[in-house]
């Protein structure tokens, strides 16, 4: 079973697996902003000045988004 990445609980981005396995996971757009693995549907953006989704999700950046982030 894959490791679940790690989402961004401000901006919904997919964030990368830190390159030393033992720092912390951060999201460098939002460095205050918790980060969990409780997140569901997966959107890449390549285009956000023309994608309807990127519009309805006030994605101003291209990337891989969840759809819906879960902090408790």
């Amino acid at each position: 079973m894959a490791k679940q990445p790690f989402a961004c609980g401000e901006c919904n981005r997919i964030l990368p697996d830190p390159e030393n396995k033992k720092d912390p996971v951060n999201c460098k757009w939002c460095p205050n902003a918790p980060v969990t693995t409780d997140w569901q549907g997966y959107v890449i953006i390549l285009n956000p000045e023309r994608s309807e989704v990127a519009k309805r999700l006030n994605i101003e950046d291209p990337g891989a988004y969840a759809l819906k982030v879960n902090i408790r």
